[in-house]
């Protein structure tokens, strides 16, 4: 029977080789599980590491915040300048500039009242800022009265209030002098009821 090849092993041969082939896939898994094993023991290890590198990374952040100097506070915004006063609007009249011209002497302390300022403009000028009296005495001697209440130069120089115009013409500033030398001389304005 030459040629013919035995179809099943004898039980002895199937037991070796099933032995083996047992083993092997004993050691095939034995192998598997040591890999698995060392990955998860490695992957463990990763995990443990970047833990600690997480955990130094926070510990050295809270160094630097406390090494960092306290914020400084906002500065305080200036306070806030009081509003510059607001000029009051005057009429650019006979009763705007008496109105003016009582603001400034009640500012001065300088007595007079509206009645007696313009009493007195209504006849020493009737209400003519430009007004100049060249026949009197005083314009003989070269020192003519002008202006609403009739004031000479030196007497306009001499009684001049600060804050006022330094020009005879400017109504505000004459009414004011006039008054302040009426004050001075006769108690105040409305005392005065003639040339003075």
């Amino acid at each position: 029977s030459a040629g013919v090849k035995p179809v099943a092993l004898s039980a002895q041969e199937f037991g070796v080789t099933q032995d083996a082939e047992l083993a092997k896939a004993v050691d095939a898994a034995a192998a598997q599980a040591q890999v698995k094993a060392g990955a998860a023991v490695k992957q463990e290890a990763q995990a443990q590491a970047k833990a600690k590198a997480d955990a130094e990374r926070a510990s050295r952040s809270e160094a630097r915040k406390a090494l960092k100097p306290a914020a400084k506070p906002a500065p305080a915004k200036p306070a806030a300048k009081p509003a510059a006063p607001v000029k009051k609007a005057y009429a650019d009249n006979l009763d705007g500039w008496i109105s003016e011209s009582l603001d400034v002497l009640r500012a001065k302390g300088i007595p007079a009242s509206y009645e007696g300022i313009k009493r007195n403009i209504m006849r020493e000028s009737t209400g003519n800022p430009r007004a100049i009296n060249d026949w009197d005495v005083n314009a003989v001697n070269g020192v003519p009265s002008k202006g609403l209440l009739q004031i000479i130069d030196p007497t306009f120089k001499a009684y001049h209030v600060e804050g006022t115009s330094w020009d005879i013409y400017d109504p505000v500033a004459n009414i004011t002098a006039s008054c302040n030398y009426a004050a001075d001389k006769y108690g105040s304005m409305d005392n005065v009821n003639s040339a003075y």
